[in-house]
């Protein structure tokens, strides 16, 4: 990878760890369920009107749009809604790598590594020890909820490799159109009919205006922008070589938190952490090439929040 390019994908890594902070804002006013609609709504609209759709079979794009798009923000924003740490839920999100592994294996019937399967141990210990910490402090169903949000991300991905797109950012743009209605549709049912309209209404008093700047932020920076040099990166190197540097969003995602929200992880969640992040890097190791029946099919881009 050029040095320009590791300086566009570190600040991918840059632009996704601040995302959780913008998560935050945009939840401090809105009701999450209603807020991820929204967030999706405002891609959707230009995409539908001014972007064609990717020929790929709508069944595909419908598991990439609900996994990532509905189930991963629903149990992300709910985590978050219920006083998941900012800075943890970067980190916890993580977990969609090694789900993604495993999902695969059963799933797709795809050959799992020895080190492929070391790191899924090595993960699966360190989201215990996470998940030990926080029932020894804290709620432990955010955390739950958080895991869930990851595993929705890898199903989210098994649509994305299935859909085997030649033009991932049509499909990513494509799949933002899949979760708004029934996100609203949530909404309503769990928020009321009214109460996402009356914190839009109400969104330039109080601090109503940050959760506006941070709705932007997801919408143009971390969608629009970060997974489109992503995809661009994804489009010139192999998976493999891009994918890891995600792993580095949770140290932004963390240090973003501990410096703006004061937010300081306990030892123990850090350690955890770590032990996921390595445990997930594993999973990414690419294995020795083999001859591919299917050259034009590229694996999945991992989209960032």
């Amino acid at each position: 990878m050029t040095t320009r390019d590791r300086l566009l994908g570190l600040t991918v890594v840059v632009l996704w760890g601040l995302n959780f902070l913008a998560i935050r804002a945009g939840l401090d006013h809105f009701p999450p369920f209603f807020f991820a609609a929204v967030r999706f709504l405002l891609i959707a609209i230009p995409v539908v009107l001014f972007v064609p759709r990717p020929q790929v079979p709508i069944t595909w794009l419908l598991l990439y749009g609900t996994g990532f798009g509905v189930g991963q923000f629903t149990f992300l924003f709910w985590a978050m809604h219920l006083d998941m740490p900012t800075g943890l839920a970067s980190l916890v999100l993580q977990s969609s790598a090694p789900f993604t592994v495993v999902l695969g294996a059963i799933l797709l019937r795809e050959r799992l590594r020895p080190v492929q399967v070391g790191g899924l141990l090595v993960a699966m210990s360190g989201m215990v020890l996470i998940g030990w910490d926080r029932s020894q402090h804290a709620a432990l169903l955010p955390v739950v909820l958080t895991l869930l949000a990851g595993l929705s991300w890898a199903l989210g991905n098994l649509g994305n490799r299935k859909a085997a797109s030649g033009q991932p950012m049509r499909l990513m743009l494509w799949m933002c159109v899949i979760p708004p209605l029934p996100m609203l549709a949530l909404s309503f049912a769990v928020e009321g009919p009214s109460s996402g309209w009356n914190a839009l209404t109400s969104s330039l008093h109080g601090n109503g205006p940050l959760a506006l700047a941070g709705l932007a932020y997801i919408v143009i920076l971390g969608t629009i922008v970060g997974s489109g040099l992503w995809t661009a990166l994804l489009s010139r190197y192999p998976a493999g070589t891009v994918a890891p540097l995600s792993l580095l969003v949770p140290v932004v995602g963390i240090g973003a938190a501990w410096l703006v929200l004061h937010e300081e992880p306990s030892v123990v969640s850090l350690i955890g952490g770590a032990v996921v992040i390595a445990g997930a890097a594993a999973t990414q190791v690419s294995g020795k090439a083999r001859q591919d029946p299917s050259p034009h099919v590229r694996p999945p881009a991992r989209v960032g929040v």
